[in-house]
């Protein structure tokens, strides 16, 4: 006898539910090969529907092998129809009931902006406006670099709030900026070529360079962002990659001094610096050190996100690049994937020329910045000898607690605890410089659950096993 359990207050037919739950039972052996089905008349009966809605079901099963009709006898599971399902979806229910129950982990992950603070009426408001009002082409195919009313209000954008000089057919819009990064390493990395990288650098950027086929060749940073000096005279680079307004992971601004001896180094060696421009925007001593860019527009190729400012769903980043390279990477953007969603861009556009993303932007920094100094509070009032590395920007800082290293061992234990910190060291390319540091993001997080991580890193840290 077949059960069936129904929810009549669901969207999906009730014939598609008949038809899910008995095809499932045949993929899953719960129905033998062989196995007679109850007829479409005592089925109907027994679960209080029309016998046309088994019947719909049937010819569904029978149309798609599933079960066959043998005459006189009745429907039968047709033989060679069952699949044993992988053991991976055999458990998969039991391990979705597992993951809602374990216990929400306080993740002080750098970078993560605080999602619920998203504009969401405004952008619904601009996004229906948009589809309303929006000429047929956006609705076609697009330019592979993105739709003009963007990039003239982006350029304007840039040129105000970063310094940025560029005309609007030199940005390449992108699916974020890891997409920007991958096609800039396919343009200029060849065979033997590879890119300066500031040690520690986020593991993201350096697992988009190496998965490009490029080698790495380490930088050392300070305080103040990478050290020129450091950089190879001999070895032939594509480019060097820096985050100079707040690098990440240690948080320093490059002064002008180290961004004029780049932008020399980059005329002398005929290569490129990629200036990765990620969250500026949130400065809360002084206002932004304007961008490299602006410096020698030959020489930096300019890549930005909104996935910080706004939101990582959007998926909308942009290359600012040299003239000549334009072409070449419009051509790879085509091949990736044609282009970015065109009704997305033009509801960025109206975002940004409408003002709203500078007040946004305001609105951002404020919150970003209480968090910063409820999150400096916890700290240095538990650890008091911990020092606070990094400028007064971003959406995170970095910790310095001498005497606690920071093993896998000991990162497992207290995210065991429910706190889930990031050592430094895991993003340095040269070992053994950054063992007692570590990464605390505070974009995403609220109040009351910086302080209880705080408090919870402390309990673990006392514990005389998890000290040096």
């Amino acid at each position: 006898m077949l059960y069936i359990n129904l929810n009549r207050k669901s969207t999906t037919s009730l014939t598609q539910q008949i038809y899910e739950q008995i095809r499932g039972d045949i993929l899953n052996r719960e129905l033998k090969e062989g196995e007679r089905l109850d007829s479409s008349r005592g089925l109907s009966s027994t679960i209080g529907v029309s016998r046309n809605v088994v019947l719909e079901a049937y010819d569904r099963l029978i149309a798609e092998g599933y079960v066959e009709v043998r005459p006189r006898s009745g429907t039968f599971v047709a033989k060679g129809s069952s699949l044993p399902l992988h053991e991976n979806n055999v458990h998969r229910d039991q391990r979705m009931l597992r993951a809602d129950s374990e216990p929400k982990l306080i993740d002080f992950r750098g970078g993560n902006p605080a999602i619920d603070q998203f504009p969401r009426k405004k952008w619904g408001q601009l996004t229906k406006e948009v589809c309303g009002e929006a000429p047929d082409r956006i609705f076609g195919y697009g330019e592979p670099g993105g739709i003009e009313e963007l990039r003239i209000t982006l350029a304007k954008y840039l040129q105000r709030v970063r310094g940025v000089h560029c005309d609007p057919d030199q940005i390449m819009i992108t699916q974020g900026a890891t997409q920007a990064l991958r096609l800039i390493t396919e343009l200029l990395i060849k065979d033997g070529i590879s890119i300066a990288v500031e040690d520690p650098v986020t593991d993201e950027m350096r697992n988009i360079f190496i998965n490009a086929g490029a080698d790495l060749f380490p930088v050392p940073v300070d305080e103040n962002g990478i050290l020129p000096e450091h950089l190879p005279k001999e070895k032939k680079l594509g480019f060097v990659f820096v985050i100079p307004s707040h690098q990440f992971p240690m948080g320093g601004i490059l002064s002008i001094q180290r961004r004029v001896r780049l932008i020399e180094y980059a005329r002398k060696m005929n290569n490129y610096i990629v200036e990765d421009d990620y969250d500026s925007e949130f400065t809360y001593e002084g206002a932004p050190v304007p961008s490299i860019q602006g410096l020698d527009p030959e020489r930096v190729i300019y890549v930005g996100t909104f996935s910080k400012i706004l939101s990582p769903a959007l998926r909308v980043g942009y290359a600012v690049l040299p003239a000549h390279l334009v072409e070449a990477f419009r051509n790879l953007k085509w091949f990736h994937d044609r282009h970015t969603a065109s009704i997305d861009q033009l509801v960025l556009s109206r975002f940004i020329e409408e003002g709203y993303l500078d007040r946004h932007v305001r609105k951002m920094k404020k919150i970003y910045r209480k968090k910063r100094e409820i999150l400096e509070k916890c700290v240095l009032s538990s650890f008091k000898e911990a020092k606070i590395i990094g400028k007064a920007a971003g959406m995170h800082l970095v910790v310095d607690i001498p005497g606690a290293i920071f093993t896998d061992d000991i990162v497992n234990k207290i995210k065991e605890k429910g706190v889930h910190i990031y050592p430094v060291e895991q993003y340095a390319l040269k070992k053994g410089m950054h063992k007692q540091q570590i990464i605390m993001g505070y974009g995403g997080l609220t109040k009351e659950e910086i302080i209880e991580g705080v408090e919870e890193l402390k309990k673990c840290l006392d514990m005389n096993k998890y000290r040096q």
